[in-house]
């Protein structure tokens, strides 16, 4: 199924958004990269193929999904975490019916050297890795 409703690609209820929201650029650092662009198919009954269409050799993209837009309960969350020059993401589209996917470049948003997953703030370079530390109780203790 494949259609076109509004600014948004439908294809078998999962949807890439239209314009600039689909290739929403993460990165400020990452001037020289274009901003992305998506293509979805469906590739069989659970997963769809995601193209970055626009994709440059020296980038590397993150692609995010949410089911729902506007809605607080539901954030955008990384979906798959591409290698340096891949364009091409196969995404399981799991249980929900409908989804919608962005792409976003690079690991490292704020080029503090931490990748955005283990970032603190993964927007501020002034803001490290994020650490956890437990002073208490003492380290073997057990909780019931």
């Amino acid at each position: 199924m494949q259609s076109i409703k509004g600014n948004r690609l439908v294809f078998g209820g999962f949807f890439a958004l239209g314009g600039a929201i689909a290739g929403m650029v993460l990165n400020t650092v990452a001037q020289s990269v274009p901003q992305p662009g998506l293509t979805i198919t469906p590739t069989g009954t659970n997963q769809v193929l995601i193209i970055i269409t626009n994709g440059v050799s020296y980038a590397n993209y993150e692609i995010f999904r949410t089911p729902l837009l506007g809605n607080s309960v539901y954030q955008w969350t990384l979906h798959i975490e591409g290698a340096l020059g891949q364009t091409n993401f196969i995404a399981d589209k799991g249980m929900m019916l409908t989804g919608f996917f962005k792409a976003g470049v690079g690991s490292d948003w704020d080029g503090d050297g931490i990748p955005n997953n283990v970032d603190a703030n993964p927007s501020d370079a002034a803001v490290g890795a994020l650490t956890i530390t437990i002073d208490t109780p003492a380290n073997g203790t057990v909780f019931n």
